[in-house]
């Protein structure tokens, strides 16, 4: 499902128990310096994230100051974030003129431990090529590293290198517990262009060999994915970025199915078994 890009006055775009979604939680909260928002997610872990701006971050009782080192938007410099346990009370206050800052929650039940996660501290892979049309870089800020102090969140920032290109290919799955093949893992993201005037497409292919669904993507356009095959592209002459919240229904790390028709094309694609891993 497509959100077309409009202003949530710092309301949930995704909110708990989304009837698509219902792993998944998102927000975008924007504010002027000096202004202050609170939330507490009951039965959802969270990460506060700034998409621009710098902002402290207050998570019952534990400090996180300066968090977010960007200015004009997500391709300024590398994101920071901080973990928030379920149900947790949060008060996010802007250091800077403005802040756009990026909220990603997924449903859980157990309650552990805030922390920070700093520039140094990300995780990140590149892979692809040029020739290939799928050469991208993925930031995680909630990666594999913190499989021990995070329940089934997973928070990543994905771009594509260069000007236009696929992202998500070859076409991959993640809808039904079946392991060891598959998890089921809800999915949203919220994309981003450069410059914002640029477009892309989010495609959503149910079954094998039949057709799907396409939808047209701009600067701020949220995605839901709840099942199907899910590549996504960005027009030529264009960058793209897309905020990722991928939640778990059994466990955290993700298991891909890839599409049988398009399998062979794990082969073509340099690194790509590197980016498979990092979401284990």
């Amino acid at each position: 499902m497509h959100i077309a890009p409009f202003d949530n006055q710092n309301k949930p775009i995704v909110d708990a128990d989304d009837d698509l979604v219902p792993l998944n939680y998102f927000n975008i909260v924007k504010l002027r310096k000096g202004e202050t928002f609170e939330y507490a997610v009951p039965g959802y872990e969270t990460c506060v994230v700034p998409a621009t701006g710098t902002v402290d971050v207050e998570v019952d009782g534990a400090f996180y100051p300066d968090l977010g080192l960007r200015t004009e938007d997500v391709w300024d410099s590398d994101p920071e974030g901080v973990y928030v346990p379920v149900g947790a009370k949060v008060r996010i206050t802007c250091k800077t003129d403005a802040t756009e800052t990026f909220i990603a929650g997924a449903k859980y039940d157990k309650v552990l431990e805030p922390f920070d996660v700093r520039a140094a501290d990300l995780d990140t892979v590149q892979y692809g090529s040029d020739d290939t049309k799928t050469h991208r870089k993925i930031k995680h800020i909630l990666g594999t590293k913190y499989h021990d102090k995070v329940g089934r969140l997973l928070v990543s920032e994905l771009f594509t290198v260069g000007e236009g290109g696929w992202s998500g290919f070859p076409s991959h799955k993640h809808d039904t517990d079946r392991l060891p093949d598959e998890t089921r893992h809800d999915e949203t993201y919220n994309f981003r262009f450069k410059p914002n005037y640029g477009s892309g497409v989010q495609m959503l292919q149910r079954e094998d060999n039949k057709p799907g669904d396409a939808y047209h993507i701009m600067d701020g356009s949220t995605v839901m994915i709840d099942k199907g095959y899910h590549p996504c592209a960005v027009l030529p002459g264009y960058q793209m970025y897309y905020f990722t919240i991928l939640g778990g229904l059994t466990q955290r790390s993700l298991k891909q199915y890839f599409q049988p028709t398009h399998e062979a094309q794990l082969h073509t694609i340099p690194g790509i078994m590197d980016m498979v891993a990092k979401f284990k």
